[in-house]
């Protein structure tokens, strides 16, 4: 797939790796509730999370010439393109210590979670990165309306996983008894959620900071650097739920 590429093909590609993302999420659901192999659950959360890095994130803009003009926006558009990654992956290491302590402490169990609700929240989230791509590839092409209408959209699946998360499973997880002062599975739901949850609330409130400089004709098809970070951010909040999920609801046995 080319990195350069018409409207209508850009949208297309983000169709089509949608539909892969979609494909292996209900594969990661079917394996774990017929035969429950972690080795596959693992690989197919590593293939999920290349396709979005590669796809939806384009890391490989990293490596794009951005000249020797050091007062040029491709130059600064470049510098600050590596400090947003290095931000990430930065930010990746908390998340990374997260899962280690997951693993550490729960192995294989894991806690009495609603299946339906974890991955109807994981499928909201997934739509919302396919709405955000979509948003940031009419932006590209000068497409202002279409950007707005698809960001639009994207914070309002956001805004529905985060109260999806917050609002219905945190009560519902109580009710069976999970609190964060339950014991070790409670504390590391909460902690796990919670500090994603936190990051998608951030994301939200940049969604909106970048719909409103839409509107005020701040980018622009060659200019549009900020709509890029908010996008790479957007999808890497659910690049570590592609993670998260496996971990919380599907690997290991019921304590």
């Amino acid at each position: 797939m080319s990195h350069n590429q018409d409207k209508t093909s850009a949208y297309g590609q983000g169709v089509v790796i949608f539909v892969y993302l979609a494909v292996l999420t209900a594969l990661e659901y079917f394996v774990a509730i017929t035969f429950s192999a972690v080795s596959i659950l693992v690989v197919v959360a590593v293939i999920k999370a290349a396709l979005v890095m590669y796809y939806y994130m384009h890391i490989y803009k990293l490596n794009e010439d951005s000249g020797d003009d050091t007062h040029s926006y491709a130059y600064k558009t470049g510098t600050n393109r590596l400090g947003l990654w290095l931000f990430l992956l930065s930010d990746a290491f908390v998340f990374a210590g997260l899962l280690t302590v997951r693993i550490n402490l729960l192995g294989l169990t894991r806690p009495h979670l609603n299946q339906i609700l974890g991955v109807a929240v994981t499928a909201v989230l997934l739509v919302s990165s396919f709405f955000m791509n979509r948003g940031e590839t009419a932006m590209a092409h000068g497409d202002k309306k279409g950007f707005i209408t698809n960001t639009l959209i994207t914070f309002v699946l956001g805004l529905g996983f985060l109260l999806g998360v917050v609002m219905v499973e945190w009560p519902a997880a109580a009710a069976e008894g999970l609190t964060a002062s339950s014991g070790t599975a409670g504390a590391v739901f909460y902690m796990m959620t919670g500090m994603h949850a936190f990051h998608v609330f951030t994301g939200l409130i940049f969604l909106l900071i970048v719909m409103n400089n839409a509107r005020k004709d701040v980018y622009s098809a060659d200019k549009h650097w900020g709509v890029e970070a908010a996008t790479v951010y957007w999808h890497f909040v659910d690049l570590v739920w592609i993670f998260f999920y496996p971990a919380l609801y599907l690997i290991g046995k019921l304590l």
